[in-house]
């Protein structure tokens, strides 16, 4: 039997987005009720040589799409990276779950063995379809889902668990 990685990926993905744009909208009604700036969320980093809030988003909607994108061998919509506010990040947050979901199953199931070739400054990282998934897609997607989460928990965010896994579906 093959896996199905449609649903190792586009319900998986589309949940944890889901969730962040939740954790997002909690961040601006935290802000309104304690008279903070919600918008000075997006600087907040764990270390000075992380990415701050707003990269961990956009690079959680970019390791999302590029994940289906390279399975089904669909184009992904390309983004500036230029978002400045919680709304332009929900925006690309919506514009990626439209992307992820507009790819149809047939287009990901048997993509098992795809090659499928990450290329760094200083290299590249060869994967079959199923190991990029399962030993890179998911994993980097929810380190940044769970970096997002964990800024905005440290900035005193009443949000917990619940938040951070979504609703089921």
């Amino acid at each position: 039997m093959a896996t199905e990685l449609y649903d190792l990926t586009v319900p998986v993905f589309t949940r944890g987005l889901k969730a962040l744009s939740a954790i997002l909208d909690k961040a601006v009604a935290h802000a309104a009720e304690t008279g903070e700036d919600a918008e000075g969320y997006l600087a907040l980093r764990l270390a000075p040589d992380m990415h701050p809030l707003s990269k961990q988003v956009q690079i959680a909607c970019d390791g999302s799409k590029l994940c289906v994108a390279r399975l089904s061998g669909v184009e992904a919509p390309v983004n500036e990276d230029t978002e400045t506010t919680i709304a332009e990040l929900q925006a690309r947050i919506a514009s990626t779950l439209d992307f992820i979901g507009s790819v149809p199953r047939e287009a990901i199931d048997g993509q098992e063995e795809r090659d499928v070739v990450l290329k760094f400054p200083g290299g590249e990282w060869p994967f079959k379809g199923q190991a990029y998934v399962v030993g890179f897609a998911i994993p980097n997607v929810f380190f940044h889902l769970s970096t997002a989460y964990g800024l905005l928990r440290q900035a005193g965010l009443p949000i917990g668990k619940r938040d951070f896994l979504g609703a089921p579906g």
